[in-house]
């Protein structure tokens, strides 16, 4: 391969994954509510988002776990349930409810925060349209 075809190759992705965060911000206008964000979330976005959490995760239906737990069918399920034979922390274990959108926003913003005592080691993702990115996506794999 030339360097001028492995250059041409990276433009037209670069091409094909559009970035329009700054629009969908703008029209949230000031000061957002995370519903807001929910409401301009991008599936295709999140799933692009993902690449960051598939060091530690795997997303597809019957995938293994890997570091974590893999999050196909995450969405909606027990916290600390979804994967059986995955050795949650007694931390994550001894929280009660499912992963929904507040719970996912929470934890995906500051993992340790949300339950301290577990092993987690992603320190967040601090960009609210990000993580709403990122659950429009899970919402999509079930």
């Amino acid at each position: 391969m030339t360097l001028r075809f492995v250059l041409a190759a990276m433009l037209a992705l670069a091409a094909c994954s559009r970035d329009d965060s700054a629009e969908r911000r703008a029209r949230l206008g000031p000061n957002p509510t995370f519903a807001q964000y929910l409401q301009v979330a991008d599936a295709d976005a999140g799933a692009r988002r993902f690449g960051q959490c598939a060091a530690c995760h795997s997303i597809a239906a019957g995938g293994a776990d890997r570091n974590g737990p893999n999050l196909h069918g995450v969405y909606g399920a027990p916290i600390a349930q979804n994967r059986p034979r995955f050795g949650y922390t007694a931390a994550l274990q001894a929280q009660h409810g499912v992963w929904d959108d507040q719970r996912l926003d929470a934890w995906l913003a500051d993992p340790r925060a949300t339950v301290p005592g577990t092993t987690m080691t992603f320190a967040g993702v601090r960009d609210p349209l990000a993580r709403a990115d990122l659950i429009a996506y899970l919402k999509t794999q079930r």
